[in-house]
Order: structure tokens, then sequence, then C-alpha cells
């Protein structure tokens, strides 16, 4: 059975077709899919001109209802108006990181008379990089983009989303296998790890829990174990004025907030209600 999971907020729009299929719509509504005419559409975009195009679709949609996130079944997400390559066990780019996806463009673009220096770290599919490359070039800038992940399957993903708009993308434990380079020059740190507290994982959305890298999802007894370990290290790769970034919860962000702090970084939070988002920014 597919629920709707923390993805249905941002369904990517769907192919200009007339009307869906009544009977696919049907299954996907039996299964549990609250856009299910959307959906429909979307799937039936994805093999529009092929040769197999019948059999194709009935495996996406096999695969959907039987609890598939959507885009994974797709093989992309729709993030801040960009299309992001994803794979399957990928963690899929939420919208409320568009907060703070903006505001390290925002930062990122203010960066003068050089390239930005800006690390993803935590990186997923790369969305986040790719946002701030779009905004900085769409200001006239440039980027020296690095992101890194631990999980091999998202450095897979970041590399064909990132690696075609010039970025550096490595695999391993957060700082650890940054290009020693980029120390002390990082204009801005994008950080969305994991801030699941481990108990709360088996309540996720199945089609989180089920079809998500754990390493993406717990962090740890509070959910601020990585939060800390970034917060520790943020100040040494920084450049003076540089920022962090860190997406968090409402109820977290007073911890993840002193985290940044101890670190020894000014701090400000930002907030969206639409988007139900919370970033704490830590200034160098």
């Amino acid at each position: 059975m597919v629920h709707a999971g923390p993805r249905s907020e941002n369904l990517p729009p769907a192919s200009p077709a007339s009307e869906p299929d009544p009977s696919l719509v049907a299954r996907l509504r039996a299964a549990g899919c609250v856009f299910a005419e959307d959906e429909a559409l979307l799937l039936a975009a994805a093999v529009e001109g092929r040769a197999d195009a019948a059999s194709e679709l009935e495996r996406l949609v096999t695969r959907r209802v039987a609890g598939g996130p959507l885009e994974q079944v797709l093989g992309w997400a729709e993030f801040a108006g960009l299309r992001i390559v994803v794979e399957p066990g990928v963690f899929v780019p939420r919208r409320r990181t568009e907060l703070l996806a903006a505001e390290a463009g925002r930062l990122a673009s203010a960066v003068a008379g050089r390239p930005a220096v800006v690390v993803d770290l935590c990186c997923g599919a790369g969305a986040i990089g790719a946002a701030v490359v779009a905004a900085v070039e769409g200001a006239g800038g440039r980027v020296v983009l690095v992101a890194a992940d631990i999980d091999p399957n998202a450095v897979r993903a970041a590399r064909r989303n990132l690696e075609p708009l010039g970025a550096l993308v490595v695999e391993g434990d957060l700082f650890d296998p940054l290009p020693a380079d980029v120390r002390g020059r990082v204009d801005v740190l994008a950080v969305n790890a994991p801030y699941v507290p481990t108990a709360e994982i088996a309540m996720m959305p199945p089609e989180a829990r089920d079809h998500e890298a754990h390493v993406a999802l717990d962090g740890g007894d509070d959910g601020l174990d990585v939060h800390r370990r970034v917060a520790a290290s943020a100040a040494e790769w920084l450049a003076p004025g540089g920022h962090l970034l860190v997406e968090t919860s409402r109820g977290q962000a007073a911890r993840t907030t002193a985290a940044v702090e101890a670190g020894g970084l000014e701090t400000r939070v930002l907030r969206d209600d639409e988007l139900d988002a919370t970033v704490v920014v830590g200034r160098c």
C-alpha cells in the first residue's frame, strides 16, 4: 500500500497530456496515491515515444503501487525549478530544503571579485548544489562547488547531476574526503545532514523508511549527532565571513543553534512556515 509520504508536497509538474488513463488512475488510487491523476500523467509521460512503452509503463506502475517513491520510480525529482536525477535507495530532496538552497544561493551570489567556494555536505543527489549553481550563475557569478556524501549510491546520483556543472563530487564521511585546498576558503557550507532521531525512523512514511538509505535519515538518539560533528569542524573549513547553513526542525533548532555556537560561529535562524522549513545559519 502506498501512503501519502513526505514528497506529496513537491509532486513534480505533470506532463500537459489531456487526460490520464482512468484504469491507471484507479490502480494508483487503490494503492493509496493521493495525487493519482497527476501521477498517472507523469508515469505515462516517462515512457512516451518508447517502442516498449506499454511494458515499461506496467513496470513503473508496479513499482509505484508496491510503495516505491514516485521520484525514484520516475528517476527524477523537481527541486527549486530544476530536474534532479534520483536513483533507487537515494534520499529524495524535499521541498522544505528549498529554503536552505535559496539562502545558500543568495550568500554565494554576494561573493564579489572571484568565484564563490561552496560545499554541499551530505549532498544526497546534489539538489542543493545544483540550485546554488543555478542561482549564482543566474546572477552573473561563478561557483567552485564540491559535494560530498558517505552513501555511494547518492554519490553516483550526485555525479550525474553535478559533474556536468563542473563540480567535484567525492565520497566519504563528512569533511574527510574534501580536497585540502578548500580548507579555510569555503564561503558557503550547506548541510542537509540526517536529523531524525533513531527511534522515530520506524514512524516515518514507508516511502522514506523502506526506500531511502537510513544513513540519510538517522541522526542518532536525539537526531543531532551529525549536526554536532559538522558544527565542531565547520570553522576550520570556512573562509573569514563564510557561512554554515544547517537544515533542522523547529523543535530541534535551539539545540542545533547551540551546537553551531559551540563551534565558534555567530548564529541566526531562518523559518518558512509554508515550507515547514527551519535553517540555522552560522557566520565565521
